[in-house]
Formats: C-alpha cells, structure tokens, sequence
C-alpha cells in the first residue's frame, strides 16, 4: 500500500481545516450534522455481522467495533468542554488517551448498541443545548493545553461535525471496498 492509499485511507474526507472565520449559517449547517450523524452511523452498522464489526478499517486500524465506541467517547468529553467554557472563562480542558481508551474492554468487545444508545441521547441533548445558543455564545472558548489553542465554540461544532463524518467514511469505505 503506498503512502497516498493509507493517507486516503486514514482521513478519507481530508484533514480537519480550522474555520478562521464562521457563519451563523455554517454555524448551523454542522449542528444538523451531530444531530443527523446518531441515525446515520446506526443505518450504516445495524446489519454488520460481529465478525464485520471486528474488521480493521484500514491497516493497523481500530476495528469498526473501536471506531463506533470511539465516537461517543470522543463526543461526550466534547460536550463536556463546551459546557466548561460556557460556564466557565477560558477553561483549559483535560485530554484523554483516546488510543488507550479503544484499548478497553468496552471499546474492544461490547455490543455496538451500547455506543449507538448513548450516542443518540448525547447527540439529542447537545444539539439542544447548541440550537439554543447565542452568537456570543459560539465565540466564547476553551483552551486545549497541549497545543495551547483557543478554540471558539463555533470551530469547536466545526471539529465535531468533522469528526463524525470523518469515522462514519471510515467504516463506509469499508463496507464499500468489501462489498457489504
């Protein structure tokens, strides 16, 4: 495999680009997204056989099993930043060890169902906090320590947004390439 597959292959819609400037329309376009992306990802792995779900999506790759628990993971400590730094002035949010984490048992081997419930009711419960928020609101920030960003709330639903598409092609590609 060459170097331009696996790229391909690991950021299948490209590289997440930092908004230098947002809109109140783009603003809304990627809030429909964390709200649409609960019932796509259970559209798309609902059929899958335990056999597909413990299939790398790529070369040494997390399963799809890892990739679907992943999301939650990620999306629940992303909601959490966003309640910081609405409540708070400029917090500087704790990372986790997301490699760690799809180590797991519950990452590794639990039922799918269990990531897709929870993403369904975080997803429901964010995009009705984020629909309710001002224009301030979206400029208000948190800070990541490592690389001493400070991310604005409306590039903060511009990551996440990504983020979800960017797993769901993971595993739609792969389905693709297989045939299921």
């Amino acid at each position: 495999m060459t170097t331009d597959q696996l790229e391909s292959l690991k950021y299948p819609i490209g590289k997440f680009q930092w908004p230098v400037n947002t809109s109140p329309d783009q603003v809304k376009d990627w809030i429909e997204q964390i709200e649409a992306l609960p019932a796509r990802l259970r559209q798309l792995v609902s059929n899958l056989s335990s056999d597909q779900l413990d299939t790398p999506y790529r070369p040494e790759g997390w399963t799809v099993r890892q990739v679907v628990h992943h999301i939650p993971d990620s999306h629940v400590n992303g909601y959490v930043r966003f309640k910081w730094a609405l409540t708070e002035d400029r917090p500087v949010i704790k990372v986790y060890e997301e490699q760690h984490w799809a180590e797991l048992p519950d990452s590794k081997s639990a039922p799918v169902e269990h990531s897709l419930l929870l993403l369904e009711a975080l997803h429901a419960k964010w995009t009705y906090l984020l629909k309710g928020l001002s224009v301030e609101d979206f400029g208000r920030e948190y800070i990541h320590p490592e690389t001493g960003r400070s991310i604005p709330l409306a590039a903060g639903t511009a990551l996440y947004a990504w983020h979800g598409e960017h797993h769901y092609m993971h595993i739609k590609q792969l389905l693709e390439v297989n045939g299921w």
